[in-house]
């Protein structure tokens, strides 16, 4: 990522609530297929989430501790807010004395964007604004959140909106949490009750929607995109059900990080 930056957009989505095994199912089946493009043919990466509920992960990845490959052994980080004693950083790695990556990148010239979607991200209570207040522009509205069947949607709207309002030669770190993964997915559905079910269909209408963004990021300039789950969802495995709690069920979250580029003049 050192490489990368000043010359990259940054795109950085958070598939809230998203399973391994959901992420990895809905793959192999052909159901993802906006997202499935651009995996190895394996699929996702099963990675263990920094903390097993929104609001610990996120204040995790924006330091630079994003979800960790289950693999034994030292594994470098992309980006790193710089510390005493850190193990984890290279040569590649973004390393920073800011204390967060929106801050970071702000003070090399990038416009830093959040879309919000759960409650750590709604811009209501002082708690939910303690993220977006991070980035020079956030935005959310009822429609992005968890309760809307539209929330994928809405967000990818809105962040499409704000970059054509953007001068070109602007460089741009772009974070969307994408709600409609957090329960209640059963809205997507017509089952009453949140399941593994409810949410892959939930995973399937997000990806309907992400093909946008990724074409428009691609068309903008090469994009470096951070794709991954904050936590995890129990589903009534050994009588557990929700997150917050540590269960495999919550701790492991698909991840994945790769290039876009425009390669339609070529």
């Amino acid at each position: 990522m050192k490489s990368l930056i000043g010359s990259h957009d940054i795109l950085f989505i958070t598939l809230d609530s998203l399973r391994f095994d959901v992420a990895q199912q809905a793959h192999d089946a052909g159901k993802t297929p906006e997202i499935s493009r651009y995996l190895p043919v394996q699929g996702w990466q099963k990675c263990h989430a920094p903390g097993t509920f929104t609001y610990p992960s996120h204040q995790a990845f924006f330091a630079g501790f994003l979800p960790t490959p289950c693999q034994p052994g030292r594994h470098s980080r992309l980006f790193a807010a710089r510390f005493a004693g850190s193990t984890t950083t290279d040569a590649t790695t973004f390393s920073f004395d800011e204390p967060d990556l929106p801050a970071a990148l702000s003070a090399r010239g990038y416009d830093t964007i959040c879309i919000g979607g759960v409650g750590f991200f709604n811009l209501r209570p002082p708690l939910g604004t303690q993220f977006p207040a991070l980035f020079q522009q956030a935005y959310w509205e009822p429609s992005m959140g968890p309760a809307s069947r539209h929330s994928t949607q809405r967000q990818v709207d809105k962040a499409l909106a704000v970059l054509r309002g953007l001068p070109s030669h602007k460089r741009v770190l772009l974070f969307i949490n994408v709600s409609a993964t957090h329960q209640p997915t059963h809205i997507f559905t017509d089952a009453k009750k949140d399941s593994l079910e409810t949410q892959t269909a939930a995973l399937c209408y997000a990806d309907s929607h992400l093909g946008r963004l990724f074409t428009a990021m691609a068309l903008r300039r090469p994009t470096l995109v951070i794709l991954c789950a904050d936590h995890g969802e129990a589903f009534g495995e050994q009588g557990f059900f929700g997150h917050r709690l540590a269960h495999p069920s919550v701790w492991e979250v698909p991840y994945t990080q790769f290039i876009l580029q425009d390669t339609s003049c070529r």
